[in-house]
């Protein structure tokens, strides 16, 4: 390689030149991929300039073909596979590789759950008679004959190992261990029997995530209640819909927060929302006299019984409802069982390699998917979740991903964008992680192979779902070459088919899933179901009723997959799922404006919103209608 390339990329020129001669002497001696691998582990370091690993990445594939596929920027080494719970499970199954573990886990989904559980080692006060009823619909009905509370799964690990650890507002770090987190969420669960809900109750939270958050999110679901799942980001109409739709009895909150600067009133806007009773954690920081009637402080609520016995339920009982999107305005409320953590669960045990032990952080909230799925995807396998208490766009949460010593951390493409912009995350040491995971909207490529090399190159395990399903339908895993962007496998115990216009199987269109999985949602609050995942769907090969999504996927030459899309009106921001029609229908009410349209500007990575306004005659000026819509 001309070391004059690396010196135009920002290398001084004696690192320039031993650069170019390790790149000679690797090239010559092994082929594109293998020369890769070993370039990452002992050629590039991520001091290095971005420019710099783009351009030894580009010199060693120059002779790559279209035919081959993506390129790959990380490829597994046989000690990475055989250490990886997929790994292990390959040599405990004595299958012969990941493509056979695969196509068992998706003929033989009642096989592949089983191992799932016993693996997860899913507690139940009474085993299933079946793990998958035969000749089920496809809905599917799962561990029929169980009882069990999957808060009981969460609290495997021994008393003092670490639970959650968290930064605070002065940035240093703080550790709860399990038997804290335990404690306090039985505490939470003797609160409220003893404030009179009634089993069965819908409880909403209204929080960021928290100790105190995970805690009650626990307590709730133990104590046989049901959690609400509520944005904190939510105008109070907003709030109030979801708040109806779920027929809360209650409220978990937080007097206010700061993000970023900005004061977020949480308890005012539960106020103006007209909320059923509100439970206030942080009510001694104002005046007493400031809550309305009948709504409590934290230290009012708490019991002081820390033991509790969890309520043993049925599968199917709702334990969260989740609000997704929706065509017509109004979002779905898609309720979860004691069944969808184990989706979490499992999803992260093998596609996110999580480990007893290990650290997980991914920012988000209670109030979408991936806050519950963080805490089943760490707590069931007995890891560690990691919170930070601000938004994770600075680089202080960098520093706080280096000193929390996280090991697997999930995104957002709009983050990394926002990452590789600012150039705020180099010069960090994340030398403990493992892998990356990224969700929620389509990633670019040249984002994913810059957060790569942020960690040394570690793979960044693609995750696309749902909150209907629980988790993912298609992802990564370690054990196979992890190419930028792209997806390599359906998730384990699931399968799909690719299907054209006229409802064929194709190598481009619109993705259908080939049912049942545990996690599946069966029902809706506010929908009928069957009529917007089942009805009008195409038929698998073997004639089985296929499931829609709404995404649309390529298959690519070696066999991994693109996202091309949704093929409905809904669209990904920044990692949240919402119909235009539900824009649209906010920035109507602003004064001033007529009618909008909101749609997706085209370009690869992430979604980029554009609205159309058509303004009154007497509108005020266009900066001011700016500001209101946003």
């Amino acid at each position: 390689m001309d070391r004059t390339i690396l010196e135009q990329s920002g290398l001084d020129a004696h690192s320039a030149a031993r650069v170019a001669s390790q790149l000679e002497s690797l090239r010559k001696q092994h082929a594109p991929a293998e020369c890769w691998r070993l370039v990452t582990e002992s050629v590039l370091r991520p001091e290095h300039p971005p420019a710099v690993h783009r351009a030894v990445w580009d010199y060693v594939f120059e002779s790559w073909r279209p035919e081959d596929g993506p390129r790959p920027a990380w490829i597994p080494s046989p000690e990475q596979i055989g250490e990886s719970n997929i790994g292990r499970l390959i040599e405990r199954l004595r299958v012969r590789d990941y493509v056979a573990l695969r196509e068992w886990a998706a003929r033989d989904r009642a096989g592949y759950w089983d191992v799932a559980l016993r693996t997860l080692g899913i507690r139940f006060r009474q085993a299933p008679a079946r793990i998958l009823e035969p000749n089920c619909d496809a809905r599917g009905r799962w561990l029929s004959g169980a009882k069990l509370n999957i808060t009981e799964s969460c609290f495997q690990s021994s008393e003092n190992d670490i639970a959650i650890v968290y930064s605070t507002a002065d940035n240093s770090l703080r550790r709860q261990s399990y038997g804290e987190l335990r404690r306090l969420c039985h505490r939470v669960s003797n609160g409220l029997r003893r404030a009179g809900f009634m089993p069965g109750d819908a409880l909403a939270v209204l929080m960021p995530m928290t100790p105190e958050s995970v805690a009650i999110y626990l307590g709730i679901i133990a104590a046989g209640y049901v959690v609400v799942s509520i944005a904190d980001s939510f105008a109070p109409a907003e709030i109030q819909t979801r708040l109806n739709i779920a027929q809360a009895k209650g409220v978990f909150c937080i007097s206010s927060h700061v993000r970023a600067g900005k004061r977020l009133p949480l308890y005012e806007k539960l106020s103006a929302a007209e909320a059923p009773r509100v439970i206030v954690i942080d009510a001694e920081q104002s005046p007493a006299a400031a809550l309305r009637p009948g709504d409590m402080c934290w230290s009012e609520f708490l019991s002081d019984d820390d033991e509790f016995e969890a309520l043993a339920c049925s599968p199917e009982d709702t334990i969260n409802i989740l609000f997704s999107s929706g065509t017509t305005g109004e979002p779905k409320a898609i309720p979860w069982d004691h069944t969808t953590p184990i989706k979490c669960a499992a999803d992260a045990h093998f596609h996110q390699d999580v480990r007893p032990g290990d650290v997980v952080a991914w920012p988000s909230s209670l109030g979408w998917m991936m806050g519950p799925w963080l805490i089943f995807a760490a707590l069931i396998n007995r890891a560690t979740i990691a919170l930070f208490h601000d938004v994770p766009t600075t680089r202080e949460f960098g520093r706080f991903v280096q000193d929390a010593g996280v090991n697997m951390l999930g995104v957002v493409p709009t983050l990394v964008r926002g990452w590789r912009e600012t150039r705020c995350m180099e010069g960090l040491d994340w030398k403990h992680l493992r892998a990356f995971s990224s969700t929620g909207e389509a990633s670019d490529p040249q984002d994913m192979f810059y957060l790569m090399g942020l960690a040394g190159y570690r793979p960044v395990i693609e995750y696309c779902g749902g909150t209907e399903l629980g988790g993912g339908y298609i992802a990564s895993t370690v054990v196979q070459p992890n190419c930028p962007s792209v997806f390599s496998t359906p998730t384990l115990g699931l399968d799909f088919v690719i299907v054209d216009d006229a409802g064929n199987p194709s190598p481009s269109g619109e993705l259908f899933l080939i049912p049942p999985s545990i996690g599946m949602s069966s029902r809706l609050l506010n929908r009928d179901h069957d009529s917007i995942y089942l009805n009008g769907a195409p038929l698998a090969p073997d004639g089985r009723r296929l499931r829609r999504h709404g995404d649309c996927f390529e298959t690519l030459p070696n066999g991994y997959y693109r996202a091309l899309g949704r093929a409905d009106d809904t669209m990904n921001l920044g990692g949240i799922k919402v119909g235009c029609a539900e824009i649209e229908r906010v920035l109507n009410r602003v004064d001033g404006v007529k009618e909008t349209a909101a749609v997706v500007a085209p370009g690869d990575g992430p979604s980029k919103l554009v609205v159309f306004a058509v303004t009154a005659a007497d509108a005020p000026p266009v900066e001011e209608l700016h500001s209101a819509m946003q």
